[in-house]
């Protein structure tokens, strides 16, 4: 199968085609294309619904979510949780392994969930409904067991948190600093703490829901900003971060700065009345809120991320980076992220305007 177009091969453009066999990548070769864009399959490391469903109603919504976002196109994805009451999280990490379990060769790649909650700090929840839970040895043996998990959003000021980070980085599970009173020291320690312990660390949707960079007090985002290693999520829909601040952090993090969409039910839905974790959310113009006020995830798409980046003045080139490259190498899948032979056939085909026209998994034309 040939796929032609203008080929993000690495960090630089090709036009010709790109040649898949067997769901791998085989060859990549000049010669004259159509005036299209061939950029590596997107990643979207957090998300919790979108087209009408939620990860947390169950294994069915799990799949309805992948297919919504699969259709702008994201080709790996981690469903995410909501902070709920404890059997209502673990029951969603079982629906997610029973979609992990079945292969469906028209879907995108699940290679784990984001249990964003219910670790988080009770002073700094944001959208998160109130069922925080400290992380208690009881409860990491449970989500450990599970063998799902893939990222796990942790406030590191919580009682047990020290020994919770060391037990997930041991795991292999990424652990992402997030909705935090944490002050700068706080946040390095536990930097540091998940760093030792052989783990990769990052920040989850970076300057919502923790403390500000403030001259005397810069809190988590300045510690991370200082840090050598550490990754930082991003929802660049420009409601929860502005462009000018984009732009600072992506040109501190370069590719340790990855969009994440943090979408919600009433994504694709457009607006009005939806939900999100059991509580009422009004979208207006785009952007969802809480009744009273707080924004409350979002209604976006990482190709509408994509073009937001290129809107504000980002190269395609290291926009594709943002949603797939290093996401890819935050998660360790070395095998996808990029355009060369031997990776995943994971490709994403956008016309002139960057609207996709085209979604490829291993190998197969799933969209367009």
């Amino acid at each position: 199968m040939q796929i032609s177009g203008r080929i993000l091969a690495g960090s630089k453009w090709i036009d010709g085609h790109v040649t898949c066999r067997d769901g791998l990548i085989q060859s990549i070769a000049a010669a004259p294309a159509p005036d299209r864009f061939i950029l590596p399959g997107f990643i979207d490391t957090h998300v919790h619904g979108g087209g009408g469903a939620d990860v947390m109603d169950g294994a069915d919504a799990v799949r309805a979510v992948a297919a919504f976002h699969l259709a702008h196109g994201t080709t790996t994805l981690l469903p995410t949780t909501i902070t709920r009451p404890w059997t209502d999280v673990m029951s969603a990490l079982r629906a997610v392994s029973e979609v992990m379990g079945t292969d469906d060769p028209d879907g995108p790649s699940i290679p784990g969930v984001h249990l964003e909650g219910p670790f988080v700090s009770p002073h700094r929840l944001g959208a998160q409904p109130p069922f925080a839970l400290d992380p208690s040895v009881d409860r990491i043996d449970e989500v450990l067991a599970s063998g799902v998990v893939r990222v796990v959003t942790l406030a590191p000021e919580l009682p047990h948190a020290d020994d919770a980070m060391r037990r997930f980085a041991a795991a292999g599970v990424r652990v992402s600093l997030g909705h935090t009173i944490a002050d700068v020291e706080t946040t390095e320690r536990a930097l540091r703490c998940v760093c030792e312990a052989g783990g990769t660390v990052g920040l989850t949707h970076l300057f919502n829901a923790m403390n500000p960079i403030e001259g005397r007090r810069p809190g988590p985002v300045a510690a991370l900003f200082c840090h050598d290693a550490g990754y930082a999520e991003m929802i660049f829909d420009t409601h929860h971060v502005h462009p000018a601040t984009f732009r600072m952090a992506h040109r501190v993090l370069d590719r340790r700065l990855l969009f994440i969409t943090d979408a919600m039910r009433a994504t694709g839905q457009g607006d009005g009345p939806s939900s999100l974790g059991g509580q009422a959310v009004m979208v207006r113009d785009g952007v969802a809120r809480l009744p009273d006020g707080t924004l409350a995830g979002s209604v976006l798409t990482l190709d509408q991320a994509l073009r937001n980046a290129v809107a504000h003045g980002t190269p395609l080139a290291k926009a594709a980076e943002l949603v797939s490259t290093n996401a890819a190498s935050y998660l360790g899948l070395t095998d996808r992220g990029v355009i060369a032979p031997g990776k995943r056939a994971d490709l994403v085909v956008l016309d002139a305007s960057l609207t996709v026209v085209e979604v490829w998994v291993a190998g197969r034309r799933v969209r367009g």
